[in-house]
């Protein structure tokens, strides 16, 4: 049977204290024990069922890490307080003074700026490669490779990873394949296409109202247990814990995420198509003219779409800035980064969320000044957000009233 992400959230079944159909939020900092025995073995990792303390495990935390792990389809979860308190555990938890890691080279920029310029510190490297290109790829792997890392799709230029192909060829090699799949909840499950490890940001499109901060690490008992471990865990040495009210916040949406990815993507490819008639330089992977738009297909749970993110090119920052200044005071979303917003958002990224990445290197990635991405939001009447966009284009002659693209800028 073809693996079901949402059916598995739903399936779980948790009782409050008192009965509640929510589960009762353990706002605790630490727990009391009947005896000194007890406490010991907690400590130790024998005492199953028993809480410690919250840096170590809370059982908002777990509830929550379990039904994440039902919609990846991994053994177990550990939640964290942010996507980079994810993301960092895992790549120090995995590697080591001397080791070497192969990361794409369109990631989101806070990850490119702890893998380029803090890791190295540690003594571990990173080569950036176009994850697209296997060949590439398995050219960059060397004696001290452990690790290969990419977004499912990728922040912001939408580059689609071969999961499948790349998990072979880790494997091959006896590498780590990490994924961060923030930008593809329930379209994309990685692990079910062969990646050891699969990060999400739960500040995104997992949690959907951008009011909290959160971040998961979905993979074996084994592994979350060496993170957890309270002598060489990377989580818990680190101190990356989410605050138990956070959590059972997250868990409570994250049982509509199903509903709300159909309609962001949904809408995004309803845009999306509708700018490349018209035009306008358009990347969406549910396009056919996107390079991975085949790929994206053979991976995805159908049901789900190709997602809500998509970017448009108008040729200059001033242009790019100016569209979304108009966009906002039209009421059509708001010019802020983050996504999976009810709202749409929208941000120029090369002088934002990817600022981290030298000019030199966002121009040999294709990441232009004009680029627009857009986290497309829920909106009921697509159509009239379609006229009132394509009107503030107009109206800043980026297309004309014929439709066509003002082609001296793009």
């Amino acid at each position: 049977m073809k693996f079901k992400p949402a059916n598995n959230i739903q399936d779980l079944q948790y009782f409050g204290e008192f009965g509640g159909v929510n589960p009762s939020i353990s706002d605790s900092s630490t727990y009391t024990f009947l005896s000194a025995k007890t406490m010991f073995d907690t400590f130790e990792g024998n005492a199953d069922g028993c809480y410690l303390y919250s840096r170590h495990s809370s059982p908002s935390n777990l509830y929550l890490g379990e039904a994440l792990a039902a919609m990846e389809g991994t053994e177990t979860a550990t939640v964290t307080s942010s996507g980079m308190g994810a993301i960092t555990p895992v790549v120090l938890q995995l590697c080591e003074a001397g080791d070497h890691i192969i990361s794409s080279r369109t990631i989101y920029g806070g990850t490119y700026a702890f893998l380029k310029n803090f890791t190295p510190r540690l003594g571990i490297d990173t080569s950036f490669v176009d994850i697209t290109k296997l060949d590439i790829v398995e050219a960059a792997i060397t004696s001290n490779t452990k690790v290969i890392y990419c977004e499912s799709v990728s922040n912001p230029l939408l580059e689609v990873a071969d999961i499948k192909a790349l998990s072979e060829l880790a494997k091959k090699h006896g590498l780590k394949l990490v994924v961060d799949n923030t930008f593809s909840p329930l379209s994309i499950s990685p692990a079910e296409l062969g990646a050891d490890v699969v990060i999400h940001s739960l500040t995104k499109f997992i949690n959907g109202s951008s009011d909290t901060v959160g971040g998961v690490v979905c993979g074996t008992q084994e592994f979350i247990d060496q993170l957890r471990n309270v002598n060489d865990g990377a989580c818990m040495l680190l101190g990356s814990t989410m605050d138990s009210l956070r959590a059972s916040s997250i868990l409570k949406n994250l049982r509509t995420l199903h509903i709300r990815i159909k309609k962001h993507s949904e809408n995004a490819m309803y845009l999306a198509e509708k700018f490349q008639e018209d035009g306008l330089k358009t990347v969406y992977p549910g396009l056919k003219s996107h390079p991975s738009h085949n790929i994206f297909s053979s991976m995805m749970n159908m049901e789900y779409g190709y997602g809500g993110m998509l970017t448009i090119d108008v040729g200059s920052l001033d242009k790019a800035n100016a569209l979304m200044e108009l966009m906002q005071k039209e009421n059509l979303g708001y010019l802020a980064v983050s996504l999976g917003f009810y709202k749409t958002l929208f941000s120029a990224p090369g002088s934002s969320t990817s600022s981290e990445i030298p000019e030199e290197e966002q121009t040999e990635m294709g990441l232009t000044d004009g680029l627009i991405r857009f986290s497309i939001g829920l909106d009921n009447d697509i159509e009239r957000t379609y006229q009132q966009m394509k009107s503030c284009l107009q109206q800043l002659n980026i297309l004309d009233k014929t439709n066509n693209l003002e082609t001296a800028n793009i």
